[in-house]
């Protein structure tokens, strides 16, 4: 098998498993709990925080365990939107959000708050002097994704939290870190971070727990109200196994960094420069090899519908994406390519490789070389 479909999940790796089964089944105390058993749990949980609160250059008391993502953007979007709507009503954003930003702020237009949506250009950045004309007296939040989950694309986080601080200091800065977290250098303090989500699985930890850094004085209101655990904004029992599980995660991560960089890289760059050189009417959506992430590669097979070649590939044991795979039952092309300026003609037919540490070069190499029997054929049946 060859699984290319990281961006949507990744496998746990060994010792993440290893650290979830023993958490379940032998340090499984409430780590609320003043017995042996709960205030080892909760040593477990603070050995993550200090792993996670390092990794993002924070204290470890602005750490948030959440459910994943989507519940922290929920959460830093309507946590800021109640906390500060006094100050303001007016939120930025970009085109080629997530949806789990972009459903929370369409519900809040809804609500009477003001959105500005950011254009991108053909890569997927945004306009820097769009954003500090866009900031406002009173806007309360601007919020961007880091590494888009769908093109690679790189915003310039430094750059826009420096605009937006010199332009309004009390505007919060939200950062979708699920697609960074763990493969991209990230210090709140240097790129001015109020607030940043990550997710466990999308780094080869565990399902259904990530965490959300909230800087320390903000007045971002509680998602979930309680028993009043993890300070008070964020109740329910804390799940033990999965923070556990995701410091494992991070840590291993943060320690192998720029080597996973390098080989997604080079993967990245044989298989997108093999499609272009020996398979026709192809291109590639986002940003230069060079600057995009290496993690992801989406690339347009123009004459053949996404999901055809996606089945095809399957059938082979190969297993990639459509798209973001929160969008990828719907019967619609590709919001975040259509913000960027594609035609719908190369929207159709726009497939996403993504990688993780555990894929090899080999495995690019095999793939290429069913992509050049596959898609031929496929064009030879769809006139």
């Amino acid at each position: 098998m060859i699984y290319f479909d990281n961006a949507a999940t990744t496998r746990a790796s060994d010792e993440v498993a290893e650290k979830m089964t023993q958490m379940l089944c032998e340090n499984f105390g409430n780590p609320a709990s003043v017995n042996k058993l709960g205030l080892q749990a909760e040593k477990e949980i603070r050995k993550a925080t200090e792993i996670l609160s390092r990794g993002i250059h924070c204290k470890p008391s602005e750490i948030f365990y959440t459910s994943g993502g989507t519940e922290g953007d929920n959460w830093a979007i309507f946590g800021t939107a109640q906390g500060y709507q006094r100050q303001g009503r007016h939120i930025i954003t970009t085109a080629t959000e997530h949806p789990a930003v972009k459903k929370p702020l369409e519900a809040l237009q809804a609500q009477g708050y003001d959105v500005t949506w950011l254009c991108v250009n053909r890569a997927g950045h945004i306009d820097l002097q769009e954003l500090e004309k866009a900031i406002r007296k009173d806007t309360i939040l601007v919020s961007s994704i880091l590494v888009n989950n769908e093109t690679g694309t790189i915003q310039n986080a430094v750059e826009m939290g420096s605009i937006i601080k010199q332009k309004n200091e009390n505007t919060l800065f939200h950062v979708d870190a699920v697609q960074a977290f763990g493969k991209y250098p990230i210090d709140v303090q240097k790129m001015n971070i109020d607030l940043l989500t990550m997710s466990g699985h999308k780094i080869n930890g565990p399902k259904g727990v990530g965490m959300l850094y909230k800087r320390e004085g903000l007045k971002v209101k509680p998602y979930i109200l309680g028993g009043g655990q993890q300070q008070g904004q964020r109740s329910g029992t804390e799940n033990g196994a999965g923070a556990a599980a995701l410091g494992v995660a991070a840590e291993i991560c943060f320690q192998n960094m720029q080597k996973n960089h390098d080989n997604a890289l080079q993967i990245k760059r044989i298989l997108s420069e093999g499609i272009l050189e020996e398979i026709a009417d192809t291109q590639i959506n986002g940003d230069t090899l060079e600057k995009a992430s290496p993690y992801v590669l989406n690339v347009t097979f123009k004459g053949i519908r996404s999901q055809v070649l996606l089945h095809a590939l399957e059938s082979k044991d190969i297993f990639v994406s459509a798209g973001s795979a929160c969008d990828s039952k719907k019967k619609v092309g590709s919001a975040v390519l259509e913000a960027m300026g594609l035609a719908f003609s190369e929207i159709e037919g726009a497939v996403r490789f993504s990688f993780c540490q555990y894929n090899t070069v080999e495995e690019a190499k095999q793939c290429l070389e069913q992509l050049k029997e596959i898609v031929p054929f496929l064009r030879k049946y769809n006139r």
